[in-house]
């Protein structure tokens, strides 16, 4: 009996490989100095929140608990950044409830438009919570890179995924589609 306290859990050993994956990808300096995502707080927090869409995405599909478990890894370590910036034990609670609400929010818009394949939805939903703003002319490329990854990560089998990892797709190798030119 005792020893069961002992016993490694294998979801969550899954869970926080996989989120230091996520991690990792969503803080390669290619969002941030190429494609001019605020480096940030936030704008690192709205890069994480796109990789974590398209992780649980697919772990929904084969793996409830160890999409669960990913989810909950996530947010502990939002609590444990925002202790580390300083944030005290009383407003926690309120700053992790903004942030769910906010993580579910853009999460409900990225589905949409992944489930219609809805590249342009999707490069509107970047604008407005990557970059505030109303147009940006890298929100483009990172839907582009954004619809990539969901296609190689939807290509994976459960067993790939927890052998090697997502297989996210290499933002330097996305290449922005010219505009079409105008019919005369």
């Amino acid at each position: 009996m005792i020893f069961s306290f002992f016993k490694k859990d294998p979801t969550a050993d899954r869970a926080n490989t996989l989120y230091a994956q996520i991690a990792e990808q969503a803080r390669l300096p290619y969002f941030f100095e190429k494609w001019a995502a605020p480096d940030t707080v936030e704008g690192r927090f709205e890069i994480l929140t796109v990789h974590m869409h398209l992780a649980l995405r697919r772990l929904k599909r084969d793996d409830k608990n160890l999409s669960q478990a990913v989810f909950d890894v996530f947010f502990k370590s939002m609590d444990d950044a925002m202790r580390e910036m300083g944030v005290g034990d009383m407003a926690i609670g309120r700053k992790i409830r903004g942030l769910a609400e906010a993580f579910y929010g853009r999460v409900g818009v990225y589905e949409e438009a992944l489930e219609g394949a809805d590249q342009e939805k999707l490069a509107d939903a970047i604008t407005r919570n990557v970059f505030e703003a109303e147009t940006h002319v890298s929100a483009g490329d990172i839907a582009q890179y954004v619809m990539a990854c969901e296609d190689a990560i939807s290509a994976q089998s459960l067993s790939d995924i927890i052998a090697s990892g997502f297989a996210f797709t290499d933002p330097a190798a996305v290449q922005r589609l010219p505009a079409e030119e105008p019919a005369e």
